[in-house]
């Protein structure tokens, strides 16, 4: 029987959240070549717009895609931004949305029983990420499959998140996990030179991707967000690190030896580490601090009634994952401070 997999969410009037989303293509088939790569691109920054959503980061592979997303704290949104960003969704009236922007914008100034439906409409899609994933995946399967002749389901299943730690460290870990996709693949040497994953974008000058690894890395509390050129250099250092180029086609290292390094209780680089698939990152529901996933956790105990037997485990000894951070940050206190909720049935690597 198949394992049910836990999906726990922050609620969005409590704080922030930021959860790592990966969705896959029907058997895995390599069906996204670079226009589809593309269009995906687009309709991803342009969903997160509508939906008030901030995507940190992304990747997008020949069968899959990777968005690491961050849902703000609930707040007010006016009439202005509403119809902003319906705009950004509907330019012009289609067969869904048959209404014109003028009319909306007539039956908001009566501010009566109607207007005041259509301002629960719009908020009902924007703030939650099952939306936005939803919303993503539906708008991006009908331009496919019209584009291709082709009619049923696009995507294999429902999309897999883990909900992450918030604070920059284990954020800054993640979105460079992400933005390493395609050189675990063996596509390029460099994320840099990739154009559909968000550093090589904002490498190439996309604000919306700068923003996004600012917000990954930069320190919330500051009074001021750091330049990009600052951003980016720190950045880099965790993508790329020292002494951590691949070998030809292949990741930094093995699954093997990645595997002994652990049993031997090894050490090796955070930038070598990321270089290769682990799945506490992809298949876990929680990641981050001891503290924050024994919170979730009992959240969602108290949210649903059922005790599951799962419990907050820290991620192998393998690295020191404070060695990411940049050096004026304080470190984690130990590395078994890096904890998943879920505990993986499947090999760890690979």
């Amino acid at each position: 029987m198949r394992r049910s997999r836990i999906r726990i969410k922050i609620p969005d009037a409590e704080a922030d959240a930021v959860y790592h989303c990966i969705s896959r293509t029907v058997n895995g088939e390599r069906i996204l070549d670079d226009t589809a790569k593309e269009i995906l691109r687009r309709q991803i920054w342009q969903i997160a717009d509508f939906c008030g959503v901030i995507v940190l980061t992304y990747a997008i592979m020949d069968n899959h895609f990777h968005v690491l997303v961050k849902i703000p704290k609930k707040s007010a949104v006016s009439d202005v931004e509403l119809l902003r960003r319906y705009r950004v969704l509907y330019p012009k009236p289609t067969s869904h949305q048959p209404a014109d922007i003028s009319d909306i914008e007539s039956q908001l100034k009566t501010d009566g029983p109607s207007a005041a439906a259509w301002r629960k409409r719009q908020l009902a899609l924007m703030g939650d990420i099952s939306v936005f994933m939803k919303f993503l995946k539906q708008r991006f399967s009908i331009w496919f499959n019209k584009t291709h002749a082709r009619f049923g389901t696009l995507w294999a299943e429902r999309f897999k998140s883990v909900l992450v730690d918030p604070s920059s460290r284990i954020v800054r870990i993640m979105a460079a996990y992400i933005d390493l996709n395609p050189i675990r693949a063996g596509i390029v040497s460099d994320p840099k030179n990739y154009r559909f994953c968000g550093y090589g974008e904002a490498v190439a000058g996309g604000k919306n991707a700068q923003t996004g690894i600012t917000h990954a890395i930069a320190n919330p509390q500051s009074d001021a967000p750091p330049s990009w050129k600052t951003i980016h250099a720190d950045y880099r250092r965790t993508v790329i690190g020292a002494g951590a180029a691949p070998r030809a086609n292949k990741a930094a290292i093995t699954e093997k030896l990645l595997e002994k390094t652990m049993r031997e209780n090894g050490r090796l680089p955070v930038t070598t580490v990321l270089r290769c698939r682990i799945r506490y990152f992809t298949d876990g529901a929680v990641l981050g601090g001891q503290v924050f996933v024994a919170q979730q956790l009992t959240r969602y105990r108290r949210l649903t009634g059922r005790r599951r037997r799962a419990t907050p485990r820290p991620l192998p000894l393998l690295c020191d994952w404070s060695d990411a951070e940049p050096a004026n940050t304080a470190p984690l206190k130990n590395a078994c401070e890096f904890t998943s909720l879920r505990a993986l049935r499947k090999r760890i690597f690979g």
